[in-house]
């Protein structure tokens, strides 16, 4: 488990002695994003070093405890809670554990989009959006949403924004694929149960000076104005942007900055973690099929069902973790599907 291959202290202490060397450096703090992201870092390893220790040392002390055959009876239960307890504790250790992927620290680009189906997937978008936001919140997650395409009538055709925070990436990888809601349509005056789809695209944020070069040539830049909701906030300037990669096909989009200029170089980023993301993902099919694993991966495939009639039920169909109570999961409630994607990946 912990003590075993899973956790190395070792290379862990070891990465926490290399930024100790880089916060010490005299222009530590001349990038002040960099600066931020290498002591999250840092506090993350450190945090998670200490309660490796504590876990331990309490399992090896409850050990004994209930090894003890003179303890009285409350004093059993007492020590069987408390095991109970450093089990779950365990449990969340080994799944911080488990994100150990390249871009797995970083933040995300989280985009949900409607599917065939107009009123209804435009509202299966929206709640998506919710439980997402509504789990990031639980999370200590800030959210930044850069493009937002409402609805005709209700919900929205799509949205995408920045889940900022450490291991953003990490947690949110396995939540890319369709997404499916059966339940009686509230839009449906004969109350007849309606299936609806929305797919969820999930992009680690990764740095600007990446090594990636963008040829000018290859992008198309499209300015239009932004929409929103109305008001004096309200943007009234062509400044919303719309960048497309030609040779993949990726559209990305920005409408959320102040100006033309900041869109734009959000648009960038974002676009820069998208193809960074494909080539990684390339490398690694390179690599499955060099060690003869012939799995097809499909990113078109349904991962999830949220059924609220005629039963209820959440099912993972890639690990098949399942909760009935839905109105939870839909309210943010997403770690178990979370955590058993991670074990199986």
């Amino acid at each position: 488990m912990i003590y075993g291959g899973l956790f190395d202290s070792n290379s862990k202490q070891k990465r926490m002695d290399e930024l100790d060397k880089i916060m010490k450096e005299d222009n530590f703090w001349n990038d002040k994003r960099k600066s931020e992201t290498v002591i999250s870092e840092y506090n993350y390893l450190k945090k998670l070093l200490e309660e490796t220790s504590n876990l331990k040392e309490e399992i090896e002390f409850h050990n004994d405890s209930l090894g003890n055959s003179e303890l009285e009876s409350d004093e059993s239960n007492w020590a069987l809670d408390e095991y109970k307890n450093l089990g779950q504790r365990l449990d969340e250790l080994e799944l911080q554990i488990l994100l150990s992927g390249q871009y797995d620290k970083n933040d995300a680009v989280l985009e949900i989009h409607s599917g065939a189906g107009g009123t209804e997937a435009c509202d299966w978008a929206n709640m998506l959006y919710r439980m997402y936001t509504r789990w990031c919140e639980k999370k200590g997650y800030k959210i930044e949403v850069i493009d937002e395409q409402p609805g005709t009538e209700v919900g929205i055709k799509s949205v995408s924004l920045i889940v900022k925070g450490l291991n953003a990436f990490g947690y949110l990888q396995g939540e890319k694929g369709i997404h499916r809601l059966v339940r009686i349509s509230p839009f449906d005056s004969n109350s007849r149960r309606h299936t609806s789809f929305a797919a969820v695209e999930v992009t680690p944020v990764i740095d600007d000076d990446a090594d990636l070069e963008i040829d000018e040539k290859d992008i198309r830049v499209d300015v239009y104005r932004s929409s929103g909701a109305g008001g004096q906030g309200v943007n009234t300037t062509d400044s919303a942007v719309r960048i497309t990669h030609l040779p993949t096909k990726i559209i990305v989009t920005c409408q959320n900055e102040r100006s033309q200029i900041q869109n734009k170089e959000k648009c960038m980023q974002i676009l820069k973690s998208k193809l960074l993301k494909i080539k990684a993902e390339e490398k690694e099919a390179e690599m499955k099929e060099l060690k003869g694993e012939l799995k097809e991966i499909n990113f078109g495939s349904q991962i999830r069902s949220y059924v609220m009639c005629p039963y209820t039920l959440v099912k993972d169909h890639r690990t098949n973790a399942e909760d009935v109570n839905v109105s939870k999961v839909l309210d943010g409630d997403i770690d178990l599907f979370i955590k058993e994607y991670l074990k199986e990946k």
